[in-house]
């Protein structure tokens, strides 16, 4: 099986895509699903593959709408089993925007620890009471940033299983 020279540049833009996607776990400003289902799109609306490459676009949306959805319930409730109010998360993350342009690199999270923390210190009056709360939003965030990545391997695999089956 040979591939025209049309049909590699769409693989090689979507394997951009897909890659630049699993970055945007990691990155800020990048997002991650979006960008390994709209490498998946580009490949089945204009690649030449058969037309399978439309089962694996409706399985990639499939896990992309999943990942998307789990990301953020599945962390949001242990946060709530853990008791850490909405009112410290926004606090985490309005300071790790801040902290995203005044520190670059380790800026957003050294700005949502001390959001959470400073937030948590104010609601319960004691810093050994503030840094269990702390070390569960921690927790959530490493929680919700492993099931974006699961999510985009899934669909970096089925597009794989695309080009070489479809």
């Amino acid at each position: 099986m040979s591939l025209t020279d049309s049909q590699a540049v769409v693989s090689i833009v979507a394997a951009l895509a897909i890659l630049a996607g699993l970055a945007g776990v990691i990155v800020p400003g990048l997002p991650a699903l979006p960008l390994c289902w709209g490498g998946v799109l580009v490949w089945a609306v204009f690649g030449t593959a058969g037309a399978g490459r439309w089962l694996v676009l409706a399985a990639a949306t499939v896990v992309a709408v999943g990942g998307g959805v789990v990301k953020y319930l599945w962390p949001g409730r242990n946060l709530k089993n853990a008791g850490v109010p909405t009112s410290s998360l926004l606090a985490g993350g309005v300071l790790g925007l801040v902290g995203f342009f005044v520190i670059p690199v380790v800026g957003l999270v050294v700005g949502f620890v001390g959001g959470i923390w400073g937030a948590e210190r104010l609601r319960l009056g004691s810093n050994q009471l503030a840094w269990p709360s702390t070390v569960h939003a921690l927790k959530a965030a490493g929680l919700s940033m492993l099931v974006e990545f699961l999510a985009g391997l899934v669909i970096a695999v089925l597009w794989v299983g695309g080009l070489i089956f479809a």
